[in-house]
């Protein structure tokens, strides 16, 4: 009774002796795996959504000028009373020294892919009796468009800006009466600029469609009278989860301020941990009920399966055999229940974007069970089996052949 052939056949043999049982604790291992796997999935495809829809209109570092201060006139010392007040100080549009070397130098940075110039202020758009109050945008089209992926959110006309053209909100168009092709005056005091639609876009963030022109660099900065200068520097990542520590590490070396997407966004990046965390919870609680239940299933197994295991001994099989005729037991239930639990969270996810629709009729948002989810999902589930079969398989390895079989 030597080699692996003879504790598989035992195993399944059992399997098959108490089908029910089997089946039962095999449909409840694919149930966790599916509840696991389905949950999984929703909540990525739900977070890589929320991520989408949030950076798809910011940078996922933004480095800038740091804001002016006013020093007191005298310094307090120790317990003086100083009869001063300090104010704070209007903020000015500032420029970034010296930017085409610094946005170089970011550029070679390993996990930077790209490094967008803007200058940016507040202005008055007006259209005959209709104003207004809009946010100036210059940039460099073809690079911030490697920021947001502007392409995509195009809505009509082209994504062209020459001379004398910009890229406005739909909501800002819809607010002035504007179509591609119309003309929209914009002034910031006594500089004004008439500026050609070239195109309409939508950022996915209403506020931000209602008060976005986007122009050339150069006429920006001449409007704002920062010649040659930029208020800002965007930086997106290829990985958006490395910004925070970008923008410290940018911090600590260079003399601006430097903000990450998480930072400006710090509510979302609370709720996207809260729901981590919850889904973690999830998992290893069902994880803790498959464990439990393939546990119990082989328990009660080991329990009339005493005269079988008696008979077994006697014949000359070892205590390490029986051990691992559980185990493989413990291994099959799991990966039986793993495949099926799989393949019924497909079904899940396949019904959710069939049914769940949003107003215009499309999914809400995507999502998908990658190959290495499922891979986890089946290789977590067959150790969590082979350790619920642990203590049963003991216990039945240290049965007395003799008193086994008398019962």
């Amino acid at each position: 009774m030597r080699g692996i052939g003879f504790e598989w056949q035992v195993a399944v043999r059992f399997l098959r002796e108490g089908r029910f049982q089997s089946v039962l604790i095999i449909a409840g291992v694919a149930a966790g795996v599916a509840v696991v796997a389905y949950i999984s999935a929703l909540v990525t495809g739900l977070q890589a959504n929320t991520l989408n829809r949030t950076l798809g209109a910011q940078a996922h570092v933004v480095l800038s000028p740091p804001d002016e201060v006013v020093t007191p006139a005298w310094p307090r010392a120790g317990d003086t009373l100083v009869l001063s007040e300090t104010q704070a100080r209007a903020q000015r549009l500032r420029t970034v020294a010296n930017w085409p070397a610094l946005q170089q130098s970011l550029a070679r940075r390993p996990g930077v892919d790209a490094v967008s110039p803007m200058a940016a202020g507040a202005a008055l758009a007006r259209r005959g009796e209709a104003t207004r109050a809009v946010a100036i945008t210059g940039v460099e089209l073809a690079l911030y468009d490697r920021i947001v992926n502007l392409r995509d959110k195009l809505v009509d006309g082209a994504l062209r800006m020459g001379p004398g053209e910009a890229i406005i909100g739909q909501t800002l168009a819809r607010d002035l009466g504007l179509r591609v092709g119309d003309r929209l005056t914009v002034s910031t005091g006594d500089r004004t600029d008439t500026l050609r639609i070239s195109g309409l876009v939508d950022l996915g963030v209403k506020d931000l469609n209602r008060r976005v022109v986007i122009m050339p660099l150069r006429a920006a900065q001449s409007l704002l009278d920062v010649a040659g200068g930029v208020t800002q520097l965007d930086l997106r990542l290829a990985d958006v989860w490395a910004a925070r520590s970008l923008a410290d590490e940018l911090g600590r070396e260079l003399p601006y301020k430097v903000e990450s997407w998480q930072e400006s966004n710090a509510q979302l990046v609370t709720a996207l941990n809260a729901q981590t965390i919850s889904t973690t919870l999830i998992r290893g609680v069902v994880m803790v009920v498959v464990v439990m239940g393939i546990a119990s299933v082989l328990v009660v197994s080991v329990v009339q399966k005493q005269r079988e295991i008696g008979i077994l001994r006697a014949m000359g099989a070892t205590r390490a055999q029986i051990l691992r005729v559980f185990l493989l037991q413990g291994a099959l239930v799991g990966t039986l229940g793993s495949l099926a639990g799989v393949v019924l969270s497909m079904a899940m996810i396949k019904a959710f974007t069939t049914f769940v629709r949003g107003a215009d009729g499309l999914p809400l948002f995507a999502i998908t069970l990658p190959p290495e989810m499922a891979l986890q999902a089946v290789g977590v589930t067959l150790v969590a089996g082979v350790l619920a079969a642990m203590a049963p398989a003991r216990r039945a390895a240290r049965m007395d052949p003799a008193q086994a079989i008398r019962l």
